[in-house]
């Protein structure tokens, strides 16, 4: 092994110069870290907003089109963004109880939340708070069922009621298979009657065919008449079933009719309330600057 001469290596770079600028940014990063400290121990939510998320708050609050962030501090509090998450979760689920009256909140985790639309039986879970960029996840599949139900609306429909009045036409038709089981026993007598004197009756040579044409006849509406039989004898189990599956749509369109009248009672509309939360985070940190929210 060969040890080399300190004083023979070769240098590429200052140096000295490189030592400057790495004590320089270890004192940037000091200091970021002390300034997100102090703002935190001050209860400033809207400074630490923008610590944390410089570009995006000078984009979303500042209007800019161009800013500078140090995505490298940023970087350094990454890995405590669910205790930053939690400081900054209690003002802000305040505000958003009085923004969005119809939402409740759950704690799931260190700052994690979902949130539940309305507070009446079978209420839906409607998604996630993510609170350090201040934006809804909403559940795909419920949100797509909401704006469904307004689209729907302007028809006069409800979510479901293409699928009820379908499921309840079924019920209808099953019924009448029911209702006509005995109808169906005295024509089946009655076929099985014909068929028996058919098989009785001598005819000339030149009839035969018709009358096996007309046999054969008779067979396949005794079949279909049998086969009917069969599908009323499933009939109740599925006018059950299909029943069951009414009122659950029917419960799913009262729910959705009270989601529909909460948004329009405080937004007007479906698209003024989308426009709210796509506005959610600048009119939030516009909320913490005007009131001057620093601490309790």
């Amino acid at each position: 092994m060969v040890n080399a001469n300190p004083e023979k290596i070769m240098r590429t770079g200052n140096h000295e110069a490189a030592t400057n600028d790495l004590l320089s940014s270890l004192a940037d990063k000091m200091s970021y870290l002390q300034t997100l400290s102090e703002a935190i121990q001050r209860g400033d939510d809207r400074l630490v907003f923008q610590l944390i998320d410089n570009e995006r708050y000078a984009q979303k609050v500042l209007k800019a089109k161009h800013s500078e962030s140090d995505d490298s501090n940023e970087a350094l509090v990454t890995d405590v963004h669910n205790w930053i998450a939690e400081f900054l979760s209690k003002r802000l689920i305040a505000y958003l109880n009085q923004v969005y009256p119809f939402f409740y909140f759950e704690q799931t985790g260190l700052g994690q939340f979902d949130f539940y639309f309305g507070n009446w039986w079978g209420r839906r879970r409607f998604g996630s708070l993510d609170v350090i960029n201040v934006v809804f996840n909403f559940d795909a599949s419920e949100y797509s069922k909401l704006e469904r139900a307004f689209e729907l609306e302007k028809q006069n429909k409800r979510l479901n009621s293409d699928e009820i009045d379908a499921l309840s036409q079924t019920n209808d038709h099953l019924q009448d298979l029911i209702d006509g089981q005995a109808e169906r026993d005295q024509r089946k007598a009655a076929i099985r009657q014909e068929i028996k004197q058919l098989a009785e009756e001598r005819v000339m040579p030149w009839e035969v065919a018709k009358q096996k044409e007309h046999k054969e006849e008779l067979m396949a509406e005794l079949a279909h008449l049998t086969d009917l039989d069969e599908q009323a004898n499933h009939s109740y189990q599925t006018i059950k079933d299909n029943e069951k599956k009414i009122l659950a749509l029917s419960k799913e369109d009262t729910l959705i009719s009270y989601e529909m009248q909460s948004i329009v009672a405080k937004f007007g509309t479906f698209d003024g309330f989308e426009e709210k939360n796509d506005a959610l985070y600048r009119d939030y940190i516009t909320s913490l600057i005007a009131t001057g929210q620093v601490g309790d």
